[in-house]
């Protein structure tokens, strides 16, 4: 398959795109115009799981501090709280709770938004496999802190816990239900519910650092008006209808109905509302589709970025600017320095690397071009002989360079643009703007995808950086900012995307910068479905 497509007519659409990616695109945009970008919840639900666990961490916390690990001190304690504090144990037990079915909400809204948006698969595998337990472990904690007030809904979770795991093969009902018997019920087993509500979290925690450990500079935190807002709401949903215990834990009797927290209890409500052998089917065979799905019809994924020992200088800014820490640092093969070295299972053929690269320099003499660090499929040597190519044809002086993103919107067919769709902007060393207008591009513009669309996580961010001067390798002082245009676009912005770039046009026309020129084919860069 070519490395390019190139033709004189017909639309090259961006990378495809299922129907519910563009559902939940649409109920993202929708809130941004609502919060704006940056303080737009459904962006950050990862950094407001970890920030909900803290919460959690504190205000369970202090409610342990007057907590009795007894059976006939439990409730009492929990109620001396409740009621007899309820300006400040009141509310951090209700807080505790509110927070907690709040991260079940996070848990599950980042999970239903990275399937739909088909961010499981290749790469980011382990990340999805790895988030899978967190669900599991939360809702173990959360159904153990219940039991832990030794109320009447503690006394269902008992009940409930005891037939659900006497349906597996080697416990049975009479085993499990002695956990529930007067008698069996111990100050010792208290202890053990408090030891287990502890160190579930614990191992949570563990979990939730194993998630991230494949994303460069994680988002383990949410923005200031995220944190408050969500704080002021728990806050005031606290205050008006606080969380409270019901009548003390009954062992001869169970009542006849009871407020159930669905975030936490469905599963328990459910083995009575079918059975415990449905339940456990049902649980054990979603987990497993679950983990199985990065696998599942997945497509054949874009070869990994490749190092060239001679061009690499070991000066790690592809080691910094890599997304998915797919990069690492080791001793040069030639006896000096260091070298990158690509670990082909994380890496996301991005070609972030490569823009980073300091020998990625249209300029450097030579028939071919060969960057330290490149993507093998797409190379910026290839890019550069096909800017040539393209301004090289007769009537090409004076059109409008566009660089775009694929994953964004992509210009229409134009005699006056030369268009190269790249896998991502960030791929774009920023060398290649001056190179381009060398060549005899009017202006040249930089479409990345929308702001906080990027499918790769930094390409928008690390690209404007580039060209601001902000960040290595950075675009010569020297170059002409008026006839460059950076533009965000999201996939269904086309026209959008068209109306800013003949508003730029427009400009340079007023500089006599650009004069309209015909014949100019548009070539899409990586126009195999790389993506």
């Amino acid at each position: 398959m070519p490395l390019f497509l190139s033709t004189s007519s017909g639309d090259v659409p961006p990378l495809p795109d299922g129907a519910a990616a563009r559902a939940w695109r649409a109920l993202e945009h929708a809130l941004d115009r609502a919060c704006g970008v940056e303080d737009n919840p459904l962006r950050q639900l990862g950094g407001l799981g970890f920030y909900l666990f803290w919460l959690i961490a504190i205000t369970g916390g202090y409610l342990y501090i007057f907590y009795d690990t007894s059976v006939e001190g439990a409730y009492a304690s929990v109620e001396a709280l409740t009621r007899g504090q309820w300006w400040a144990g009141g509310v951090m037990h209700s807080l505790h709770r509110y927070a907690s079915d709040a991260f079940v909400a996070v848990i599950v809204l980042h999970l239903v938004r990275e399937l739909m948006l088909g961010r499981f698969r290749g790469f980011r595998w382990y990340s999805w496999v790895s988030g899978v337990p967190t669900l599991w472990l939360a809702l173990a904690a959360g159904v153990i802190g219940y039991w832990m007030v030794w109320d009447t809904i503690a006394l269902f979770v008992a009940t409930a816990t005891a037939e659900w795991f006497g349906a597996l093969p080697g416990f049975g009902p009479a085993l499990v239900r002695n956990f529930i018997f007067e008698g069996a019920v111990s100050d010792r087993f208290f202890s053990l519910v408090v030891f287990l509500h502890i160190g579930l979290p614990l191992v949570l925690l563990l979990a939730m650092w194993a998630h991230v450990q494949r994303l460069t500079r994680p988002q383990t935190g949410a923005s200031r008006a995220v944190v408050l807002w969500s704080l002021g709401a728990m806050l005031a949903l606290s205050l008006t209808e606080p969380a409270l215990s019901g009548p003390p834990a009954n062992l001869v009797r169970l009542p006849a109905s009871l407020p159930i927290d669905w975030f936490y209890l469905a599963p328990l409500t459910a083995i009575y509302a079918t059975s415990p052998e449905l339940v456990w089917a049902v649980s054990m065979g979603l987990t497993l589709l679950l983990t199985v799905a990065p696998w599942l019809g997945a497509p054949a994924r874009p070869a990994p970025a490749e190092v060239v020992p001679q061009y690499c200088n070991g000066c790690r800014r592809c080691f910094a600017d890599c997304p998915f820490a797919a990069i690492a640092m080791a001793p040069h093969p030639g006896g000096e320095g260091e070298i990158a070295v690509v670990d082909a299972d994380r890496c996301a053929s991005c070609g972030i690397c490569a823009g980073s690269c300091p020998s990625s320099v249209p300029f450097r003499p030579g028939a071919r071009l060969v960057s330290g660090i490149d993507l093998p499929d797409l190379t910026v040597g290839v890019l550069r002989d096909e800017i040539d190519a393209a301004f090289r044809q007769p009537g090409a002086a004076g059109a409008t360079l566009v660089f775009a993103c694929r994953h964004g919107a992509m210009p229409a067919v134009r005699p006056e643009l030369v268009v190269f769709g790249l896998p991502c902007a960030g791929m774009l060393p920023p060398s290649f703007v001056e190179y381009g207008l060398r060549a005899g591009a009017a202006g040249v513009a930089v479409a990345t995808c929308g702001q906080g669309d990027c499918e790769y996580r930094f390409g928008v961010r690390w690209t404007l950086e580039r060209l601001a001067g902000r960040r290595e390798p950075r675009l010569r002082r020297g170059v002409d900012r008026t006839r460059l245009a950076v533009i965000h676009a999201r996939r269904e912005d086309r026209a959008a995307l068209e109306a800013q770039i003949e508003s730029f046009r427009s400009r340079l026309a007023a500089t006599g910068a650009g004069s309209t020129a015909g014949g100019v084919r548009r070539h899409i860069f990586g126009g195999n479905g790389h993506g």
